[in-house]
């Protein structure tokens, strides 16, 4: 692709770079040039302007960004593609979900030309409905094609969105004092569920203890529990987790390095994921519980590694009603 100035005579058929202003008549950036347009601006004493001339086998940025979009889709699901335009497409989730993302593949493609670019939610993002992947975009008005096929080559299988596979959610609530609200809290985790397509099918309520708790986790009918505990998780041998041994269940890890959230647990019994909320699920707002939950229901395996793993951007937005802010602790030492 050719690019600068050019006499205007010589401009159709070429991509004008820079919007022109033509006697009140603006001609946009980014139009293929005819003779209606050359007129325009020879009427307004125009002689010279800046354009784009595509070469032979170069690619025009909306017919690369098409390509390289369907590339992209290319053996998925529930993912589709927008129209292209100025060199852009973006990919949108058709439901809820998690962004599954060939980090390595995607950063490769984006190193073969800086004017070829994919952006992307982080890996593992949860996606709703209509939210956007990522986005295609074209920054120069043409690619070479060989840049392209290459690119493309390296979208396919890229990227993915794994759907909700786990449907149905049990949630236990122990209590320090029976007859305790739990009813702000009940709304958060349920509309955390209802984002990913999972709905709450039951709620069990048990008092703070090792047998109740035991029973209420062997009864629990959801292919997912999760357990709201009266008084907070403190260690591996505390009630919650002690209660998921008991009951024939395995842990898998107590806390994880994302603020909020740093008291989550993760277990299972059977082939029943377990997870146990921190405190700040009572909150809508995004906690670590957020980052676990997502890829539980998905199917998306989650280890300790993984958890571990979150600390890198697992410190999170600041809880306003916070006892005790981050912001404002100091050190007294």
């Amino acid at each position: 692709m050719k690019f600068g100035p050019r006499a205007l005579d010589d401009c159709v058929g070429s991509i004008l770079a820079h919007s022109v202003d033509a006697n009140g008549t603006r001609v946009r950036k980014g139009v293929m040039l005819d003779q209606a347009h050359i007129a325009t601006l020879r009427a307004a004493n125009i002689a010279e302007i800046t354009v784009a001339t595509l070469e032979k086998g170069d690619v025009e940025e909306n017919e690369a960004a098409y390509r390289l979009g369907e590339a992209l889709l290319d053996g998925t699901t529930g993912l589709s593609a927008s129209i292209a335009a100025t060199g852009r497409v973006n990919i949108i989730a058709d439901g809820a979900g998690v962004a599954i993302l060939n980090v390595q593949r995607l950063t490769k493609l984006n190193e073969i030309n800086p004017m070829v670019s994919f952006a992307t939610v982080p890996p593992h993002h949860q996606m709703h409905r209509a939210g956007m992947l990522g986005t295609v975009k074209i920054i120069s008005y043409a690619v070479p094609e060989p840049d392209l096929v290459q690119a493309s080559a390296l979208a396919r299988g890229a990227i993915s969105l794994a759907h909700p596979l786990r449907k149905t959610v049990t949630l236990i609530i122990t209590q320090i004092r029976e007859g305790s609200d739990e009813g702000k809290g009940i709304a958060a985790i349920s509309a955390r569920l209802a984002a990913l397509e999972s709905p709450l099918i039951e709620t069990l309520t048990c008092a703070h203890r090792l047998d109740p708790l035991v029973d209420a986790i062997t009864s629990a009918k959801g292919e997912v529990i999760l357990i709201l505990t009266g008084s907070a998780t403190s260690d591996p041998l505390d009630v919650a987790p002690a209660a998921l041994g008991i009951a024939g269940g395995e842990l898998i890890r107590f806390g994880m390095p994302v603020d909020p959230g740093n008291l989550l647990f993760l277990g299972s019994i059977g082939d029943k994921p377990v997870i146990g909320l921190p405190g700040c699920a009572r909150s809508p707002a995004l906690n670590g519980a957020d980052k676990v939950l997502s890829r539980v229901l998905c199917g998306v395996p989650v280890s300790s590694s993984d958890i571990a793993g979150m600390g890198v951007g697992g410190l999170l937005k600041e809880i306003p009603t916070r006892p005790r802010p981050r912001q404002h602790t100091l050190n007294t030492l």
